[in-house]
């Protein structure tokens, strides 16, 4: 395989290949990683990689060359994609854009057979990418005014002095903006990745246990946001604003994903008997 690996035009390919990656990673590294929303990114990155490395591994499945036809499309689809990003500077599409060509390359390079046995891996390191800008505008907007709705829903059922207007929530003489980073897109995607790769450890070849246990995560972080905006509004109610912005918000942000990944955990427990299986998945 490794002869075969380093023939000179595959040689070429995986040097074009690199050469293509690596700028885009490292502007995704300094624009996202560096943020509340993509800070999960090096984690899965390293993960995914070691999933990668475990699964080639133990595969049994023989390298084969990919069809040319359809490798060629497909290339040739992502990089104009790819180039048409990057020239725009719209960098969350140019990220997938070039994933989508590394993906075909690598179909291109060892196969069908290959490509199957390393789906998780694939699928799960695309969480290092930044989702679209658009995407994340439409999955906020209708939680955060739902959050917000909730929670006045709650505090005023309580008697405290509450109301809202979308996603703006007025309490005594404060008034506070439920933002994206309090609206669970960021708990949504770093514990479903999360997620994932949990129940890749512990579920291995369980279909139902991946759909069951990832979708879990949905909800469960919508909830645990949701309490932690109560916390918030009620921090900001008799501490003071200054407070809720600091230490508090913080900390508030960790123990309420702490919380959601016990919930996580106490999900898969329960639903053990749906998967099948009475003991996790010995590792190979």
């Amino acid at each position: 395989m490794s002869r075969r690996l380093f023939a000179p035009a595959n040689l070429a390919l995986l040097i074009g290949c690199v050469a293509l990656a690596l700028p885009t990673m490292l502007q995704v590294a300094r624009d996202s990683w560096s943020t509340e929303q993509g800070g999960h990114g090096p984690l899965v990155l390293a993960t995914g990689l070691w999933a990668l490395w475990r699964e080639l591994k133990a595969m049994k499945a023989e390298p084969r060359p990919g069809k040319l036809v359809p490798s060629l499309l497909g290339l040739a689809v992502s990089l104009g994609i790819f180039i048409l990003a990057r020239i725009t500077g719209i960098l969350e599409i140019e990220a997938f854009a070039m994933y989508g060509a590394l993906v075909t390359a690598a179909y291109l390079l060892v196969g069908p057979a290959v490509i199957r046995s390393i789906w998780f891996p694939l699928v799960y390191l695309a969480f290092t990418l930044p989702p679209p800008d658009s995407v994340v505008a439409a999955v906020t907007q209708p939680i955060k005014i739902a959050i917000s709705s909730w929670a006045v829903s709650v505090l005023h059922a309580l008697g405290y002095p509450i109301a809202s207007s979308g996603v703006t929530i007025q309490i005594g003489q404060y008034q506070l903006l439920v933002a994206a980073a309090c609206a669970g897109l960021n708990s949504i995607v770093t514990l479903t990745a999360l997620c994932l790769f949990y129940v890749y450890l512990r579920h291995r070849s369980n279909a139902i246990a991946f759909v069951v246990i990832s979708l879990a995560a949905i909800p469960v972080a919508i909830v645990s946001n949701f309490v932690r905006v109560l916390v918030l509004v009620l921090v900001t109610y008799h501490l003071g604003d200054a407070a809720a912005q600091g230490f508090i918000h913080d900390f508030a942000g960790l123990l309420m994903f702490a919380i959601a990944l016990l919930t996580i955990f106490g999900v898969d427990k329960l639903a053990a008997p749906l998967f099948g299986e009475g003991q996790p998945a010995a590792s190979s």
